[in-house]
């Protein structure tokens, strides 16, 4: 048997800001253990070859599908994990799960080979690993002989924010881990009463997201059911460029492809149909301390507490408070005589919330983002492919950052139009060209850049370069960027 992994990284984490923001969201945060959600995902099928001998199967490097904004920091967190992957498929615009699968499933079919695909999003949070890889065996034994499996998660609460699956006959296999049932129907998110009365039957499961099936099985069916998105797709994809492991497909072409879920577009209209060479759609419980962290509330319940309930991240202080998530990144937070609240500190933001209303979170990107700000977008420590810069300080007609270059990585060959800069080395050894001219600077020493030069840094050495960067002029935004050259392929970005 043979399978192919396939992590979904596209989500924004919008409701978990200010720790996840659109440039760098929560798939890539440590959120629950030392390591990100996205690697923990990775490493979530660590040991199914072991623990289940008797299917013979070959596990593939997983194929990534993420934000062409965030292919580097996925390249990075596998190459902190000295990981392989198969690829890196990046959308150039969000057209939701149904086209990433299929992008990923048309990936994984190029070399003639038809694998069980695992469709994993890439911000979930799973407490028994083991009991997942039982469960990701029985599927694969059933995806192997050609059905369609999904993973139910086994309610513990009226939830009204997932979607249910109801689950039909029950399929009796003694080669299974556990029981499989027949899908019934996929159900929208109900009300409070709806919710309960899904509870107290038993008969419905909450909607994980998770699937497996067969690659070829997928295209057959998006063929079916969504023809248009399928052959969008097979166009944007057939219009590649690959560049370091990452697969470029063409921005218009998948700028015109439909946007949809997998569940809307093939799963619940496979699950309505009557057809006779219907494959199997078939459901497998699951009870694996499963969340989405959806919100900073759904974190909370998943984090360690203390006596009181309390969750305290960094440097957190509670006295005579109960059930709080206290999360500090950057300085002390201390909450006296408080209940049920979240605060959560980062160097340039702060949020004050209660519990019950975590899901509002949105409210606040929402309102950065018409204001045209940029706290919803970026950290004050804003990461690039060659290391990461931070504002320091910033004023009429003048910014100040720290930058950090990463040994062997280089900024582009670029100019601004309308800013000037001064380097200051703080650590390390700096070369830098300025228009015909080329030098090594170290500790201490100093350059000045001109508006309109072409310039570029460079780390020559074995050790991280610290800057200290000065901007003046008249415009300081990231945009006033013109890339002449860029190792990482970014001469049309002005990022």
């Amino acid at each position: 048997m043979l399978l192919q992994p396939v992590i979904l990284s596209g989500g924004s984490g919008s409701r978990l800001w200010p720790l996840s923001r659109e440039a760098y969201p929560k798939q890539f945060l440590p959120l629950t253990s030392e390591h990100t959600m996205l690697q923990e995902t990775a490493r979530r099928i660590d040991g199914l070859p072991a623990e289940h001998p008797q299917l013979a199967m070959e596990n593939r490097a997983p194929i990534v599908v993420c934000n062409q904004a965030h292919r580097f920091l996925v390249a990075e967190q596998f190459r902190l994990m000295e990981r392989d992957l198969a690829a890196i498929v990046l959308e150039p615009i969000g057209r939701n799960t149904a086209p990433a699968l299929t992008l990923a499933a048309l990936t994984a079919t190029a070399d003639g080979a038809d694998p069980v695909l695992l469709v994993m999003p890439a911000d979930h949070v799973i407490a028994n690993d083991q009991g997942f890889r039982a469960a990701v065996a029985d599927g694969l034994q059933l995806a192997d002989d050609g059905a369609v499996v999904t993973f139910g998660i086994v309610p513990s609460k009226p939830e009204t924010g997932y979607g249910y699956l109801r689950q039909g006959a029950g399929l009796e296999q003694p080669a299974l881990n556990g029981r499989a049932f027949r899908l019934e129907a996929f159900v929208e998110k109900p009300d409070v009463e709806q919710a309960q009365a899904y509870l107290a039957s038993g008969e419905y499961l909450w909607n994980s997201g998770l699937f497996m099936l067969k690659a070829s099985l997928w295209l057959a069916l998006i063929e079916r059911f969504r023809p248009a998105m399928a052959t969008a797709v097979r166009a944007a994809l057939a219009d590649q460029r690959n560049a370091d492991n990452f697969i470029h497909v063409s921005s218009e072409v998948f700028a015109a492809c439909p946007s949809d879920s997998i569940d809307y577009a093939v799963m619940e209209p496979l699950s309505a149909s009557k057809a006779a060479d219907d494959p199997p759609l078939l459901l497998l419980p699951l009870d694996v301390g499963w969340s989405d962290v959806g919100a900073w509330s759904a974190l909370w319940e998943v984090r360690e507490r203390d006596e009181q309930g309390n969750v305290l991240d960094g440097d957190a202080f509670a006295h005579d408070s109960r059930n709080n998530l206290l999360l500090a990144k950057h300085r002390m937070l201390a909450a006296v005589g408080v209940e049920d609240l979240i605060v959560v500190e980062t160097a340039d933001a702060v949020l004050v919330a209660h519990k019950d209303h975590a899901q509002d979170v949105k409210a606040v990107t929402q309102f950065l983002s018409k204001s045209k700000r940029n706290e919803h977008r970026d950290h004050q420590r804003v990461h690039r492919p060659w290391g990461a810069f931070s504002g320091i300080d910033k004023g009429a007609r003048y910014q100040v950052k720290r930058l950090t270059v990463k040994p062997g990585h280089a900024l582009s060959l670029q100019m601004h139009h309308h800013r000037a800069e001064h380097w200051i080395v703080v650590s390390g050894t700096a070369k830098v060209t300025c228009d015909d001219q080329v030098q090594l600077l170290t500790e201490n020493q100093s350059t000045y850049i001109p508006v309109g030069a072409r310039h570029r840094l460079e780390n020559p050495g074995t050790i991280p370069l610290e800057i200290i960067e000065v901007q003046s002029g008249s415009y300081l935004g990231e945009d006033d960027i013109v890339r002449f050259e860029d190792v990482y392929q970014r001469t049309e970005e002005t990022s």
